[in-house]
């Protein structure tokens, strides 16, 4: 059985309640999920202290703390993590701007220590508010820019995730990306 076939095969034991299935897949997940925090945070200041270690973890405690949704295969699971990842981190980095406009929000963290940098903060929440007009009004090309690069897919698996063929993936990246350009442009 391939390492795909495997993967799939856990999450659909794991999705009908076989919590041995979920210590056994785990193990095979976490360096893919891991690998997806440190692209996540790659772009970040030397300053920053939220580790991918701890960004994963709390990806986790998200996934397994919700109603697990029908798995469909291994593409449909990054999907699902590479949108909470996508959704921690822009929590966080709303937390911080708050904070630091004066807000008075209780933090509630894995880590009191993790923290944002201000630049990278309100790029991030740009980057959110304008990913959220794009879903508005053509949720699929926002589907493609979360898989592709909050989800870490590539195109073939981006495109079997989305049921469509690897070159509409292609362009509806292309498009997605000139948009938020210059949507990014105005702010």
């Amino acid at each position: 059985m391939s390492a795909d076939h495997q993967l799939t095969r856990l999450l659909f034991d794991w999705t009908n309640g076989d919590q041995t299935a979920l210590s056994r897949l785990m193990p095979l997940l976490y360096a893919e999920l891991r690998g997806m925090a440190e692209s996540y945070l790659r772009g970040e200041p030397a300053g920053h202290t939220l580790q991918p270690t701890a960004l994963v973890h709390e990806a986790y405690l998200r996934l397994v703390g919700q109603r697990l949704p029908d798995w469909k295969n291994r593409a449909h699971f990054f999907g699902v993590a590479s949108q909470l990842m996508r959704q921690i981190l822009v929590d966080r980095a709303r937390l911080h701007h708050a904070a630091k406009r004066g807000g008075n929000a209780r933090r509630v963290t894995l880590s009191d220590t993790i923290s944002f940098a201000d630049e990278r903060g309100s790029d991030l929440l740009a980057l959110d508010d304008a990913l959220n007009a794009l879903a508005a009004i053509d949720p699929r090309k926002c589907r493609v820019i979360e898989l592709r690069f909050f989800g870490g897919l590539d195109i073939d698996e981006t495109a079997q995730a989305l049921n469509i063929s690897p070159a509409t993936v292609g362009r509806e990246l292309r498009v997605a990306k000139a948009w938020l350009y210059r949507e990014m442009r105005k702010e």
